[in-house]
C-alpha cells in the first residue's frame, strides 16, 4: 500500500475547511486532491483528531496482522485434523 503523502494533520485541516463551508471543488484545488479522495478521508476520519486517526491505522495493522495469524491457525489445524483423520 502507498504511503500518503499527506500527514494525518493536514488530512484534519483539509476535512475541518469542508465542515466550516469551503467548498469542496476548492479544498481539493488547494490540497491537489481529488474529490475521491476528500471524501473518502471525511467517511473515514470525520470528527477524528490527529492522535485518534494515528490510533485508527495502528488499530487496523493490528486487526490486519490478527485476521492473518488466524487464518494461518485454521489452515493448521484443518491439515492436523487431516494428518490425524487418514492416521485412524
Amino acid at each position: 500500500m502507498k504511503a500518503s503523502k499527506f500527514t494525518d494533520a493536514q488530512k484534519a485541516f483539509i476535512i475541518k475547511q469542508g465542515e466550516e463551508g469551503t467548498t469542496v471543488a476548492e479544498i481539493c484545488r488547494k490540497a491537489g486532491i481529488s474529490s475521491a479522495t476528500y471524501f473518502n478521508w471525511k467517511k473515514k476520519y470525520a470528527g477524528m483528531l490527529p492522535t485518534d486517526m494515528k490510533r485508527w491505522r495502528e488499530l487496523e495493522d493490528e486487526n490486519s496482522r490478527l485476521k492473518k495469524i488466524v487464518a494461518e491457525l485454521v489452515l493448521d489445524k484443518e491439515m492436523l485434523q487431516d494428518v490425524l483423520k487418514r492416521k485412524l
